[in-house]
């Protein structure tokens, strides 16, 4: 009979000292002896009176490593598992080894070479940039995002420190020219009217919208820019900031609309919750109201950070698939679905630290910024409002721009690479990825998703 896996290793050859035809070891010296009259079968010698193969033979398919003579009436042994080898005992055609006892054989457990436990598992993904291509787990999302910045740091700290500088002039020149800082006192005096009251909350709450507009336009290209950059980054493709600009100058009006509509969609989400209270209040049940008010802003605050995080990803889908605004924000909603808390985490994580270190180099800036303006450091930390003064917005403002060249690099980075994360999971993308990078034999039979999420 012929040898079956259950015997021998695949592919191997016969034992020495037998025949092609020969399966196992010697005969059985129980068997019957085969008649001298008998002619000998096809292929075998003649021989005189000895022992023989029993005409009862199980199936092929049953045959097992042979351990010792058979027992007349005992019934057969259960068959060889398939390859994964199994356990049989030492010495025999299984963990053992494949041959006689202490010859190292397939699926020896902890063999190296062997089918079972000496295979160490799949070869890494392949990695030509910042990332390895395959589905992420949070540590390698945040490191990815600090390997951009310091593997290009002259491109990332490039356009971090241009659009803040820039950014952070415009906002100094406004405060100080056009805004006037005695029109705020009115909030830090206790004897104000209310007309008092009322101009400096304006001009306050002018102050505020102006800089938050200018903050704005600047987090939008340097989000543009650094989003380019990251892409190239994970195909281990360098990019200057002209390339950048040139790559991301068609989006980035696009791009300005997308954060508008999803500033305006946050703003009605929050004035429909707090609406009823308000209406309440105005009827004249003011302590109702004040509470419905309340109750309707945090809900509303729940459902707004809920569509916050759904639409998280719209901005590197605009950039990186050259998408509408409308295209984006549903590219955005079914890449996030049914990982709405795992985004939530690993931005707010990243939120945590690139604000976490920003304020370890703002603070001591803003610091120094009023012991140096006219009311001194104890008037800055008795009202907490540092005077407008040049000193004051100079000095603070090198801290704010050095603390936008930590927060642009890492918030950027971060969306991105969870994008292009969860299109990896859901669309495959890591194999477009590495035909872009030049990666040869990268297929469907790629390293598989170890994720440490």
């Amino acid at each position: 009979m012929n040898d079956t896996p259950g015997w021998a290793s695949p592919g191997s050859a016969p034992s020495d000292g037998q025949k092609p035809d020969q399966s196992g070891p010697a005969e059985p010296t129980d068997r019957p002896a085969q008649p001298a009259d008998q002619p000998a079968r096809p292929g075998q010698a003649p021989q005189g009176p000895g022992p023989q193969w029993s005409k009862d033979q199980p199936p092929p398919a049953q045959w097992s490593a042979p351990s010792g003579p058979s027992v007349p009436g005992q019934a057969p042994p259960p068959p060889p598992p398939g390859p994964g080898w199994g356990n049989q005992p030492p010495g025999g055609y299984g963990p053992g080894g494949h041959g006689p006892a202490g010859h190292g054989g397939y699926g020896a457990p902890g063999r190296p070479g062997g089918w079972g436990g000496g295979w160490g598992g799949p070869p890494p993904a392949a990695k030509p940039g910042v990332i390895p291509l395959r589905p992420l787990g949070v540590g390698e999302i945040l490191d990815g995002a600090v390997s951009t910045m310091r593997t290009y740091w002259r491109t990332v700290l490039g356009i971090s420190l241009t659009v803040a500088v820039l950014t952070e002039v415009i906002v100094v020149l406004f405060q100080g020219l056009v805004l006037d800082d005695s029109s705020t006192d009115a909030l830090n005096d206790p004897s104000a009217t209310l007309g008092e009251l009322s101009r400096a909350m304006g001009d306050a709450l002018l102050n505020s919208s102006v800089v938050f507009v200018i903050s704005l336009v600047g987090t939008v290209i340097a989000t543009a820019l650094l989003t380019t950059v990251t892409s190239r980054a994970v195909l281990g493709k360098s990019v200057t900031i002209g390339d950048a600009w040139r790559d991301a100058r068609p989006q980035i009006l696009k791009l300005f609309g997308l954060i508008c509509v999803l500033l305006l969609i946050t703003v009605g989400v929050v004035t429909v919750g707090a609406l009823p209270g308000l209406l309440v209040t105005v009827a004249g049940s003011s302590g109702a109201g004040v509470a419905l008010t309340v109750l309707g802003i945090i809900g509303a605050g729940i459902v707004a950070l809920w569509l916050a995080i759904r639409f998280s990803l719209a901005s590197p889908a605009l950039m990186l698939e050259k998408q509408g605004i409308k295209k984006a924000m549903s590219r955005s909603a079914k890449l996030v679905q049914g990982t709405w808390w795992r985004i939530f985490g690993i931005q707010l994580l990243a939120t945590l630290i690139a604000n976490v270190v920003a304020s370890i180099i703002v603070i001591p800036f803003t610091l120094l910024a009023a012991a140096l303006s006219g009311d001194g450091l104890t008037g800055w930390l008795n009202t907490g409002v540092g005077s407008l003064g040049w000193s004051f917005l100079i000095i603070s403002g090198i801290g704010s721009v050095i603390g936008s060249m930590i927060t642009f690099p890492i918030t950027a980075g971060v969306t991105v690479l969870l994008y292009i994360d969860q299109r990896i999971r859901r669309e495959a993308l890591d194999l477009e990825l590495a035909r872009a990078a030049g990666v040869q034999g990268y297929g469907s039979t790629a390293p598989g998703a170890t994720p440490g999420s």
